[in-house]
């Protein structure tokens, strides 16, 4: 018996030296962090660690405030301020420490023990180890292992999140100040016409009815100033959250206006199949599944006998021969035959399944939607840039010919004035919805939307072992 223990503890130390081999990394895996997130990201998402790394990332977000914020500088100054995306870094460390821990061989167990008996003297010592420990040590050290590959794709994706997120708010904040130059333009106009209104009934010329329409355009004005107002604040402070500037930096400079429409209708082949091939969470949830079909696999071979430990005698009194031997220790299972633990890992199995189903059926739908969106966005910012707005500055050229030639009135050409500036404003919304739309599926589908095939997020580390 002692052989065949003493067999069997060596082979599981062999294999625990084998397994055992991981160790801490420089980075805490965020070279593959990167990987996983450049293609979709298009940039290479940076981290700060040292003193040296975060004076250097304090100038470079000092440098891109010094002139109007570009998206992808916006998108820059985030990855490197932005505190919540800070700390989701430091999970990387959490989940390699947990596989490295997991790879280390048990610390073995020493006791000694001395009594008295009259004058008699008895010391007792043990030598311990977990072979229980040793048995499974292989084993374990795979599942740690997957859980920090599964760190890895969801800090990736959070990196995605975080810059869906900046455009958002960046083309939110850039419209909402544009709207509010073309609204302070309806206001001006309004004000202006309620002002002559106002004059011309007094001296007779206007009547009551057309005194009080000319000043509710005026009041309706002011109240659809000041919400623009309030939104370009909202949309601004929302924006300085995710870049996470303060002070002075919160002054920062936007670009006057949006982007120019792309000169191409937007179209996609295979949309649905890219978002299962370049999604992350998707790969995330994959690998979880995996990493459950292990633990389940190691609770069931583990489900009777889970406590085992072998120990070395060595025992000494006075005037007696020594006692030396070894012995073993293992949990009877009388009460507890561990059905439960392995029904509750069953159940957290077929739970994860059911997720990684219900995660892939809504990417499909998401892609689906945000595709439809993306499309309609355009066409409609498009129907604005083409139709809407050359139409609308048409008939107020006319309108000021026909004042020029006094066949029509100053209030008819200040009511033109209004109806342009409110075309405008709608024309744009409908571009910043387009640019939202096109971050809403580049997020939907977990990179570019012009991304070829060949490039798309290779996740085929995600079975590698660090």
């Amino acid at each position: 018996m002692f052989i065949f223990l003493r067999r069997r503890v060596l082979a599981a130390t062999l294999l625990a030296t084998l397994a055992g081999c991981a160790s801490l990394s420089a980075d805490q895996g965020f070279s593959d962090v990167v990987a996983l997130a450049k293609p979709g990201l298009g940039q290479t998402p940076p981290r700060t660690r040292t003193e040296v790394e975060r004076v250097a990332s304090r100038q470079m977000v000092q440098q891109l405030l010094q002139k109007p914020l570009s998206v992808d500088d916006a998108v820059q100054i985030a990855l490197l301020n932005n505190r919540g995306l800070q700390a989701d870094y430091e999970e990387l460390g959490i989940a390699e420490a947990s596989w490295v821990q997991a790879s280390r061989l048990p610390n073995p167990g020493f006791s000694f023990g001395r009594t008295r008996s009259g004058g008699d003297i008895k010391i007792d010592r043990s030598f311990s180890m977990a072979v229980m420990g040793l048995l499974t040590l292989p084993v374990t050290s795979r599942i740690e292992a997957q859980q920090f590959q599964i760190r890895k794709l969801t800090t990736a994706n959070r990196i995605l999140q975080v810059a869906a997120a900046t455009r958002d708010s960046y083309y939110q904040s850039v419209a909402a100040s544009q709207s509010v130059r073309y609204q302070e333009q309806v206001e001006s106009a309004a004000s202006a016409g309620s002002e002559l209104a106002a004059k011309m009934a007094l001296a007779g010329n206007f009547n009551q009815l057309e005194l009080a329409r000319e000043q509710v355009f005026h009041a309706d004005a002011v109240t659809q100033l000041t919400r623009s107002r309030q939104q370009a604040v909202a949309a601004r402070e929302q924006l300085i959250r995710l870049l996470g500037v303060s002070g002075e930096q919160a002054g920062f400079k936007l670009p006057q206006q949006l982007p120019e429409l792309p000169k191409q209708r937007p179209s996609l082949q295979d949309s649905e199949q890219l978002a299962m091939t370049q999604r992350l969470d998707i790969a995330a949830s994959k690998l979880e599944v995996e990493s459950l079909q292990k633990t389940l696999g190691l609770n069931r071979a583990t489900r009777f006998i889970n406590v085992l430990e072998l120990a070395y005698l060595h025992n000494s009194e006075p005037d007696a021969s020594r006692e030396t031997g070894y012995q073993v220790s293992l949990e009877i299972p009388l009460f507890d035959w561990g059905g439960a633990r392995v029904a509750k890992s069953e159940a957290i199995y077929m739970q994860a399944a059911h997720k990684l189903a219900e995660t892939a059926l809504d990417a499909q739908s998401q892609v689906r939607v945000s595709y439809a969106n993306y499309q309609a966005a355009y066409d409609l910012a498009r129907h604005y840039r083409d139709q809407v707005l050359p139409l609308r500055k048409r008939i107020s050229d006319e309108y000021l010919l026909r004042y020029n030639g006094m066949l029509s009135s100053v209030f008819e050409l200040l009511a033109d004035s209004r109806e342009q500036a409110n075309a405008v404003n709608a024309a744009i919304d409908a571009s910043r919805d387009f640019w939202m739309a096109e971050s809403a599926i580049q997020l939907a589908l977990g990179g570019p939307v012009n991304q070829p095939p060949q490039a798309a997020v290779n996740t085929s580390m995600q079975g590698k072992q660090p």
